[in-house]
């Protein structure tokens, strides 16, 4: 059987955004930094969404940046330059989740699986985060390649940027084959309107509500369950 490639997500499936509101908490207190980073986070992905829709492209990093200071904006309060680089930098020393290191281990023991990092944010951010973080840095060498969608100036789920992806791990038309791994269900539908097969983690035990495109694949708890699944479509039970 041909190699299975399985791409990972990155920021909130393999590395812990958490550190993020721990940063923003030494300027405004623990209630305040959640409620900022949650807000950051959704503005992160809504300006890529309307970026998308408006046929443009900014880096993720600047995205990231310009989403930081929308939502100190909204709670009335501010950073300096110096004090948003900083809490920027804390992207290049995320934590992985619990279940990351035993799962990526178990999938790189299959010679028939080929794993890559797949995400919006450039290669210089995505690289320092996978090479710069304490626990996904002794994991990396699990990872073939860095996939990011600088290249195309496009997000997800934009469709050209998993065919990039099948195009860069060489499944052009083979798309059915490929597996993603993400726990954003944007990025699930996304994958799966090309047709690639789709492990959603699910940590929180929420269960799948989108109702926009097809569900996952295979809903997992952790990568552990990915290794299983993958290994079940390989045979042919899945």
């Amino acid at each position: 059987m041909d190699q299975i490639v399985v791409a990972f997500d990155l920021y909130g499936t393999l590395l812990s955004t958490a550190s993020i509101a721990k940063a923003l908490a030494r300027h405004f207190g623990e209630e305040k930094a959640n409620s900022i980073a949650a807000l950051w986070r959704r503005y992160q992905l809504e300006y890529t969404w309307r970026l998308n829709s408006m046929k443009k492209y900014e880096d993720f990093s600047v995205v990231t940046l310009k989403s930081l200071h929308h939502a100190l904006a909204e709670h009335s309060v501010s950073l300096n330059d110096g004090e948003a680089d900083a809490l920027m930098e804390t992207y290049d020393n995320l934590n992985t989740f619990p279940d990351v290191e035993s799962g990526l281990k178990k999938l790189a023991q299959n010679p028939a699986i080929t794993c890559v990092v797949f995400s919006n944010g450039t290669k210089k951010m995505v690289t320092n985060s996978v090479h710069s973080s304490e626990d996904l840095k002794p994991l990396s060498e699990v990872f073939k390649d860095i996939v990011t969608v600088d290249f195309i100036r496009t997000f997800k789920p934009a469709p050209e940027v998993y065919r990039y992806l099948a195009q860069r791990t060489s499944k052009s038309g083979a798309e059915g084959s490929m597996w993603l791994v993400s726990s954003n269900p944007f990025d699930v539908v996304g994958a799966r309107a090309v047709g690639m097969k789709v492990a959603w983690v699910d940590r929180a035990g929420n269960g799948w509500q989108d109702r926009l495109g097809d569900g996952p694949t295979v809903v997992v708890k952790g990568l552990g369950e990915v290794a299983d699944a993958v290994e079940k479509y390989a045979k042919g039970q899945l």
